[in-house]
């Protein structure tokens, strides 16, 4: 911890926190699949966040020091929003096909964080960075419109779905900006990660067990929910914690932005694990939100 700590605000933290936005991003991508893949969106959700809170909780209790005071009430503010958060998100993927409505999630989440690290953060950017964020959102809206032009599935409920999406992104946007104050705020970043996953993942499954019980009683096979379950968790502690230690190194902006080519990373999977096509002009659009994405790291 002292060694990671002591990389804050330096060449070797920047280099670290790009490192840790851009695992993020693909750790991201495979998340949201597995919550998009199989299973009803909100169990798969339950699961998971099941899993990440059962393996976390001993390491908050035991291992890390005991959260500061003044980080309780940080930790009820973080709940509320993680849960506004999977609740829009758990919405958006029942209304709308994986890669429509994921491109409008993660295009919208970028700017506004980013605009909300300049007013809680006081980070600035420069006119080629801002040059680079435009270009990363043509490619991901782009990639958005695309889809609905041309996608077939889930047609009568996009126009909700993709009203969710933005709903989604907001919150994307406004958990990354909080939750980097909230790693920011303790002493000990390891601390805010294990509490914050064992807090988080033991809060919504309850929830989604009483209010989604039909589903549940549903289930035919729990021990392929439960494999999911656990490789969801384990991708989300990766994920997740990840992008935190990244805003807590960096600037939260760039992390916000580089985390979005998570977009490109979704494709493939779409296109891999589910069966939905991609093809050249997505592609090409693809190509936007890598470029950038580079845009922004290579010119701050």
């Amino acid at each position: 911890m002292d060694w990671l700590t002591g990389l804050e605000g330096t060449p070797a933290g920047h280099n670290l926190a790009l490192v840790l936005a851009l695992t993020a991003a693909i750790l991201h991508a495979i998340f949201g699949a597995l919550q998009k893949g199989r299973h009803d969106p909100w169990i798969s959700r339950m699961a998971m966040d099941l899993s990440y809170g059962l393996i976390a909780l001993p390491f908050a209790l035991f291992v890390v020091p005991w959260p500061e005071p003044h980080m309780w009430p940080i930790f009820g503010g973080a709940m509320v929003i993680h849960l506004c958060y999977k609740l829009a998100q758990g919405f958006t993927y029942v209304k709308g096909a994986y890669t429509v409505v994921y491109p409008v999630v993660r295009g919208t989440g970028p700017l506004f964080a980013v605009i909300g690290a300049m007013i809680v953060f006081d980070e600035s950017y420069s006119a080629l960075q801002w040059v680079g964020i435009g270009v990363l959102l043509t490619g991901i809206f782009g990639l958005a419109v695309y889809n609905f032009i041309f996608l077939t599935v889930q047609r009568d409920t996009l126009v909700p779905a993709l009203a969710l999406a933005v709903l989604t992104g907001l919150f994307v946007a406004l958990y990354t900006t909080y939750d980097a104050y909230g790693i920011r705020a303790t002493a000990n970043p390891f601390t805010f990660l294990m509490w914050f996953f064992a807090l988080d993942g033991l809060l919504f499954p309850p929830l989604v067990a009483i209010f989604h019980r039909r589903a549940v009683a549903r289930i035919d096979d729990w021990p392929a929910l439960a494999r999911r379950g656990i490789t969801g968790g384990l991708v989300a502690l990766g994920s997740f914690g990840s992008i935190m230690m990244a805003t807590r190194l960096d600037k939260v902006g760039e992390a916000a932005v580089l985390r979005e080519t998570s977009t490109v990373f979704a494709a493939l999977i779409g296109w891999i694990m589910l069966g939905e096509k991609v093809g050249p002009r997505r592609l090409v659009l693809m190509a936007l939100i890598a470029l950038g994405a580079v845009i922004v790291e290579f010119s701050g």
